[in-house]
């Protein structure tokens, strides 16, 4: 992955480019990032996959440090409970954007675009959350379209997305765009078929948009790896383990927070892992 923290930018590239005076956090910093209250006051966040699982507690989370929260998921009852979790706590007033990624088309994603910069008018980041499983089992014997499924939502559907929603993250003074990888996807593993392969594609998506953004503008890409987390796909992979042997999501949204702030203005094209093997 490219590894430019601290590339210097041409002010004439773009005129809203400037030097960042914040020096980025280690990857052991991000794990143990503290937010302030406040971090994330006056922006606007998009998360895919809001309905539960990590997607919901990032949601719920962002809204607890003063974001506007934009949820999109396939089953509008979820993002309807997540919706009134985070007015319960006092959060400003989220958006809730049902859309199922298998079937969306990109002239979705693009009126999807026009209705957020008619109804929010900004989008500051975007949590690419959603994902689904597929089959784990080798490649010679994997179900053709159930890699075509997975395949169009973690990777096909995320770029989409991402390419429709660009025109309101370069409006943003610092858009941050968080793609969600995998241990599999920094290092396939056999018989993990075509999750492992959406999420090292995913990874370098990431990369190829930092080269191409980095010197004129002020956008930022990273992935995040949540690292074995007790999720109902982790039970699904791991039908035998403990589930309670595992950080929940609220353990690891230190991470998630920092690369929405402007902490981490100048952290560009990382993979962060939040559960590192030691």
């Amino acid at each position: 992955m490219s590894n430019n923290n601290n590339q210097p930018v041409d002010p004439q590239d773009n005129k809203k480019t400037v030097q960042s005076p914040i020096q980025p956090l280690t990857h052991d910093d991000i794990r143990s990032f503290v937010p302030s209250s406040n971090c994330l006051d006056g922006k606007t966040i998009l998360v895919t996959g809001a309905g539960d699982g990590i997607g919901r507690v990032a949601a719920l989370t962002y809204a607890r440090y003063g974001a506007t929260v934009l949820l999109l998921g396939r089953t509008s009852s979820k993002l309807e409970y997540v919706y009134d979790e985070i007015e319960s706590l006092g959060g400003k007033q989220p958006a809730m954007l049902p859309m199922n990624l298998e079937g969306a088309t990109y002239a979705e994603m693009q009126q999807l675009e026009g209705l957020i910069n008619k109804e929010v008018g900004q989008l500051d980041g975007i949590l690419h959350n959603a994902g689904v499983l597929g089959q784990l089992t080798p490649l010679e014997m994997y179900d053709v379209d159930t890699f075509a499924q997975v395949m169009k939502v973690n990777f096909t559907a995320t770029f989409m997305l991402t390419q429709a929603l660009l025109p309101l993250l370069k409006d943003a003074d610092h858009g941050s765009v968080v793609f969600t990888s995998s241990t599999v996807g920094t290092h396939p593993r056999a018989f993990w078929g075509a999750y492992a392969l959406s999420k090292q594609a995913v990874e370098g998506m990431s990369d190829i948009f930092t080269q191409e953004t980095q010197n004129t503008t002020n956008l930022r890409f990273n992935c995040i790896n949540p690292g074995g987390t007790r999720t109902n796909m982790r039970a699904h992979a791991y039908p035998g383990e403990n589930p309670m042997s595992l950080k929940t999501p609220e353990d690891i949204m230190a991470g998630y927070v920092y690369l929405m702030s402007d902490e981490s203005i100048g952290v560009r094209g990382q993979v962060i892992e939040l559960q590192p093997k030691e």
